[in-house]
């Protein structure tokens, strides 16, 4: 099913989304924060049509930017808006929780579904420009983002220039590793092993359910405490992607590396300079 959402693009029924505890406040006058797991809205008229928000921090062209999923927005018939920069102010993006404070920000890029169920399958993902009103946190209800996963010596991105970064490589995902990922969702917070890594698509036990399209995973830091009751389900970790479909598979929940947005995002400025969101890095404010 889908909406119109402005004139321009069609809002796809995203296939998951994480309830946020608290909003700031509406008045003009006071800090609106941004954070990961926020829930966004492109039209404020459809408020049951919505996707998350997965990290948010600062481009190297020092613009505040949030990372949610692409499959969120699709084109209009005779449009074409997906795959490139939007620099207009034309597609508005709302806190879903306050949408008076009016857009949070813009959308200046998005990948269109190409035909897929479940969003392209490498660069599933949105970039969206922030105000600048708005203060960006890395700490979520649940989950505070510590910077980008780096992981030295692993098989590159699929969209990676060559050579790679050490943040556009892969987690390892053969029986004899034990990365794990940790998200939180409308079933609360949970955590899982990556028992597949396709083109920078994981697989993992980690769980969500309908609407969180674009809501944030963390890597669990080996030795470091898993969410629970002693901790009120708090976690810490550098951002490893976002969330992007349940699809028919064990385990069915299913994510788009980080690496693969962020090699998309340096090959896309190296293509084209002055790219939103490339050089992506995650906010340090608490």
């Amino acid at each position: 099913m889908r909406t119109r959402r402005n004139s321009f693009l069609l809002a796809v029924i995203a296939v998951l989304v994480l309830a946020v505890t608290g909003t700031a406040t509406a008045s003009a006058a006071a800090a609106k924060r941004v954070f990961n797991s926020m829930q966004i809205l492109f039209d404020p008229n459809s408020p049951d049509h919505f996707c998350t928000i997965g990290a948010v921090g600062t481009d190297k062209y020092d613009r505040k930017i949030a990372v949610s999923a692409g499959h969120c927005l699709a084109d209009a018939p005779g449009q074409k808006y997906s795959d490139r920069d939007i620099p207009e102010n034309i597609a508005p993006v709302y806190d879903r929780g306050d949408t008076g404070f009016g857009p949070i920000g813009y959308v200046r890029y998005f990948k269109d579904r190409e035909g897929s169920m479940t969003g392209h399958p490498t660069k599933d993902y949105m970039i969206i420009e922030l105000v600048p009103s708005v203060t960006l946190s890395s700490q979520g209800p649940y989950l505070k983002q510590t910077g980008e996963l780096e992981v030295p010596g692993g098989q590159a991105s699929p969209n990676a220039l060559n050579p790679a970064l050490d943040n556009e490589r892969l987690l390892g995902a053969a029986l004899n590793n034990t990365n794990e990922l940790v998200v939180s969702g409308q079933l609360g917070v949970w955590y899982g092993r990556v028992t597949n890594n396709s083109n920078g698509v994981y697989q993992s036990w980690a769980k969500h359910q309908g609407g969180d399209s674009g809501g944030p995973a963390i890597w669990h830091v080996p030795g470091t405490e898993y969410p629970g009751q002693s901790n009120n389900f708090q976690a810490a970790g550098p951002w490893a992607g976002i969330t992007k479909a349940v699809i028919l598979g064990v385990p069915q929940y299913v994510y788009t590396s980080s690496a693969n947005i962020l090699a998309d995002l340096r090959a896309r400025d190296a293509a084209h300079p002055g790219t939103y969101g490339a050089g992506f890095h995650v906010t340090q404010n608490p």
